[in-house]
């Protein structure tokens, strides 16, 4: 029986100590992103909303664009260029 006792107060407090390591993470970030960019309010958070969805439609234009070409093999240099968008749109949805 003690056992069991041992192991809910052994997942009790490693679950104390990720809330603690969570918690001090999130709170190190707010200090170093606030350094970086000391106002994050609505308004430029949703201009940066805009600019992803953008590249992501520049992105699905472009690979559209080769559904539109039909059975053609696309160039490589048109190829480069969706890859190029893809690129665009996933650091900016990353950094989102």
């Amino acid at each position: 029986m003690s056992s069991h006792s041992d192991d809910y107060h052994d997942l009790v407090a490693h679950r104390r100590f990720l809330d603690e390591v969570e918690n001090g993470i999130r709170m190190v970030n707010r200090e170093i992103i606030h350094e970086k960019i000391p106002q994050i309010t609505k308004e430029r958070f949703l201009k940066f909303a805009v600019l992803v969805s953008r590249l992501r439609g520049e992105y699905l234009a472009a690979a559209f664009d080769l559904v539109e070409a039909g059975a053609h093999i696309p160039a490589d240099t048109v190829v480069q260029s969706l890859r190029s968008k893809r690129e665009k749109f996933e650091e900016a949805l990353n950094a989102f």
